[in-house]
């Protein structure tokens, strides 16, 4: 961990709940300076509580990520506060379930407006200024950016679009002496999954002939769930990536986090994932 925080501060999109929320408010305890953003300024009651309760001070902001001026007008603001910019946490992102035949092309285009193009927009805005700090981009991806699931089609397209994008990055970026990680969490306990507004019973309903793989998989989502991460867990390994240079470029949040990941990256063929993904959706 290095010594001292930075005087610049440290950008953290999605602050409202889950992961941002406490990734923002770790960072503000560690000493860093925290510029948390939120798509709805009516809606920050969770992160002043979180922060009054740890007795920390955040900067929190408007801003929206599938929103190129709103992007523009975020970063240029806290650069033209502070003087500059140290880190940048992608955090912002929104669940989607659904398949491609029942799925619309909008709906699709959607989940990687905010998944995928609004980590690449945030990133792009802030390079120029992680380059003047030697800053760093921490970008949460998922273990759905790694693994393809059932019915996450589109969500997990947007993540592995992210972990490729950050990958190819990351050396570059190096070269300017910008630091890019990607954080995987699993199965965490916040809003996220709830904010992708599904009712169960009426998926099942409307998946016609894929109704039966749908109540497979969800089911086994909820048994997932049930023994999820805290956000606050998952949310130490973000705030360990920004303060520590040591850290790699891909980190889970969990044991299971890198069990589930490292199925897939042993499996030369797919079929080990194969064999796993459809288990969750046997309909015999």
């Amino acid at each position: 961990m290095s010594a001292a925080a930075p005087a610049l501060p440290v950008i953290v999109t999605g602050a409202s709940s889950g992961i941002g929320l406490e990734t923002a408010v770790g960072l503000a305890r560690a000493g860093y300076r925290v510029v948390a953003t939120v798509r709805d300024l009516g809606r920050t009651q969770a992160l002043d509580d979180a922060a009054s309760a740890a007795g920390v001070e955040l900067d929190v902001r408007r801003l929206d990520v599938t929103d190129e001026a709103s992007v523009a007008e975020l970063v240029d603001g806290v650069v033209s506060a502070y003087g500059g910019l140290h880190g940048l946490v992608n955090n912002a992102g929104a669940a989607h379930l659904g398949t491609v035949e029942l799925d619309t092309m909008d709906a699709i285009r959607a989940a990687f407006e905010v998944n995928f193009f609004g980590v690449v927009a945030m990133t792009r805005a802030a390079m120029p200024h992680l380059r003047a700090s030697s800053g760093v981009v921490v970008s949460i991806s998922s273990v759905g950016g790694i693994v393809g699931q059932p019915f996450n089609e589109a969500y997990c397209g947007a993540k592995f679009a992210v972990e490729g994008f950050m990958e190819g990055l990351a050396p570059v970026a190096a070269t300017v002496g910008v630091r890019v990680v990607v954080v995987e969490p699993g199965a965490v306990a916040s809003a996220f999954v709830a904010n992708a507004g599904v009712d169960p019973q009426a998926m099942i309903a409307a998946a016609g002939p894929y109704g039966p793989a749908a109540a497979g998989y969800l089911a086994r989502t909820a048994g997932a769930f049930a023994n999820a991460q805290s956000s606050a867990d998952a949310a130490a390994v973000v705030v360990s990536a920004v303060v520590d240079p040591a850290t790699p470029f891909r980190v889970q949040t969990s044991a299971v986090a890198a069990g589930f990941v490292g199925i897939k990256l042993a499996d030369l063929d797919g079929s080990a994932v194969q064999a796993l993904t459809s288990s969750w959706v046997a309909t015999a």
